[in-house]
Order: C-alpha cells, then sequence, then structure tokens
C-alpha cells in the first residue's frame, strides 16, 4: 500500500527523500537517489525549514536504500550516517528492456514521427532540471537529429531542433532505444542512471557525462566525456560502437528481494529513541547538532 501517513504498518518505506518522516510511527526505510540536487548554490543558500527537516528526517531513517557505492559514501558523510545503515541495491532494466528487430524498431519509429537514425534522451520534460542542460544539449551543434522521450510540458516544446515524443509504453521505448545511434546523459545527477541500464539492455551505445556513480554502474559498457563538455558528448555519441554484450542480468526481482531484506533489518533495529526521535546508532550531523 503506497501512503505518506503509515498506521498499523511493521516498516514505512519512502522511495524518495522528500517523502521521508520526521516522526515515522515505525521504522523507516528511505531511498536516496542521488544528492546533486543538495550541492546546488540555490540550494545550499535556502534558509527554508523545509530543507533542514528533510536531512534530519533522513538521518532518523532505520535505514537508507542507494544504488551505488559513490552515493553510499556520498550519502554517509552528507547524513552523518553510519555505513552499516545504508545498503546499495542497484537499479535494473524494466523486462521489455531488450534488443529489437528490425520491424519492431521500424513500427515504432512510424508511430512517432521518428528518423531513421538519431540521438535519443530519456526522461522527464515536466519541469527544468538545471542538472539535466537540457537547452544547451538541444543548442549543441550536431549531425544527427537528437529525439526527447518522455513526459513535457509547455516550456519543452520551446526547446529548438529535437523530436519531442511524449510519454510513450515500455514496449515502444524499447523500440526508440534499439534504434538510436546512441542515448546521451548530460546530466551531472548521479542518480538519473534507469535510461542508461535499459539502454544496454537494449543493445543501445550510452554516452554520458564522468561521474564516480554512473562509471561505477556503467563500468566499460559506456563511453564517458568530461562533465559539461557537450561538443564531446554529441561527437562521442555520433561514433558510439554498440556495447559489449550484456553480462548476468540484475532484474528487479532481484532488486525486490534485496530491498524486503532491507525491511526485515529495519524492523529488527527499532530502537529506543529519545525525545528527538533520532536513533543512538546514528551519527549527529554537525548542521543539526
Amino acid at each position: 500500500m503506497q501512503t505518506h501517513r503509515p498506521r498499523g504498518a511493521d516498516v514505512f518505506h519512502s522511495p524518495w527523500m522528500d517523502g521521508a518522516l520526521l516522526h515515522s510511527p515505525c521504522p523507516m526505510v528511505v531511498t536516496l537517489h542521488g544528492l546533486s540536487a543538495l550541492k546546488r548554490r540555490s540550494e545550499r543558500l535556502r534558509t527554508a525549514l523545509r530543507p533542514q527537516l528533510r536531512h534530519l528526517a533522513v538521518q532518523r531513517a532505520a535505514r537508507v536504500i542507494v544504488s551505488t557505492e559513490a552515493i553510499a559514501e556520498e550519502a554517509r558523510e552528507r547524513f552523518g550516517l553510519q555505513r552499516d545503515s545504508i545498503a546499495v541495491i542497484p537499479e535494473a532494466p524494466h523486462p521489455e528492456m531488450r534488443p529489437r528487430d528490425a520491424g519492431e524498431i521500424a513500427a515504432a519509429q512510424r508511430r512517432h514521427d521518428l528518423p531513421e537514425r538519431y540521438l535519443v534522451w530519456v526522461g522527464s520534460l515536466e519541469h527544468p532540471d538545471p542538472s539535466q542542460h537540457m537547452a544547451k544539449l538541444a543548442a549543441a551543434p550536431r549531425e544527427l537529429p537528437l529525439v526527447l522521450v518522455g513526459p513535457t510540458r509547455p516550456w519543452a516544446h520551446e526547446l529548438p531542433g529535437v523530436k519531442l515524443t511524449g510519454h510513450v509504453g515500455e514496449s515502444d521505448l524499447a523500440a526508440i532505444l534499439a534504434g538510436a545511434r546512441a542515448l546521451v546523459l548530460p546530466s551531472d545527477d548521479e542518480g538519473l542512471s534507469v535510461p542508461a541500464v535499459e539502454a544496454l539492455a537494449c543493445g543501445t551505445p550510452v554516452v554520458a557525462f564522468d561521474v564516480p556513480a554512473r562509471r561505477e554502474l556503467l563500468g566499460d559498457r559506456a563511453v564517458f566525456v568530461a562533465p559539461g563538455d557537450l561538443p564531446g558528448l554529441i561527437a562521442a555519441a555520433q561514433l558510439a560502437a554498440p556495447p559489449p554484450a550484456l553480462p548476468t542480468a540484475w532484474t528487479w526481482p532481484d532488486a525486490a528481494r534485496a530491498t524486503w531484506r532491507v525491511y526485515e533489518q529495519a524492523a529488527r533495529v527499532a530502537a529506543p529513541r529519545g525525545r528527538t526521535g533520532r536513533s543512538p546508532a546514528r551519527a549527529a550531523s554537525p548542521g543539526y547538532r
């Protein structure tokens, strides 16, 4: 059951930081997808109480889930967490994400009015995200068309020289990825890597900005360029070779089993809490002493 007010539960899981509770009635698990937003100058300068309470809520979690060791180390340092309270559970591709034949690719391209050769980006275009650098990506010189896949708002339709598909189903997404010359990831947000995992599952090259968490997750199966080097990103994408064969796949059922083990650990924590609600096993962050 999905709710932000758990009642009668043994464990509450917030799949994002904003949903973490200051006073959870049961042991809480929080998933952190990335911490890039917390590094932005605008976020550091904010004095509102809400961001501070989010941090404190994460500190009170019985367990924290992240997708890579790099994010785990950053979470440990930023929130003052003990390393054994953080579980690393990698992300997995949707079951539909697999190589597609020429007929499936051509049919999806016709349905979405796509060119035969193109670069692709996948994500949400509902709200501008500074970490994605979408305006710069759209304006960057390139030989191949750029297709942007994902839900949109009016601002996205003002991006120059791109093809927007809007939201597409998983089967069409797999065909669009499989037909692309490469997936481009012009993002310095280390938590936004599911499209890369899914592109590789479809046999599509991935070219991304080099951030530690993404390099850890993708290894030698992706091409990395220096963060901010959009011309280099485009050039590498237009020349990218097919990725190495996919190793033994990590699946969402694997991730679900690992997450269930985290729930079991969280349920066993249930340490007595003081008046502030902070677990005595959790180190305090200097900003909240």
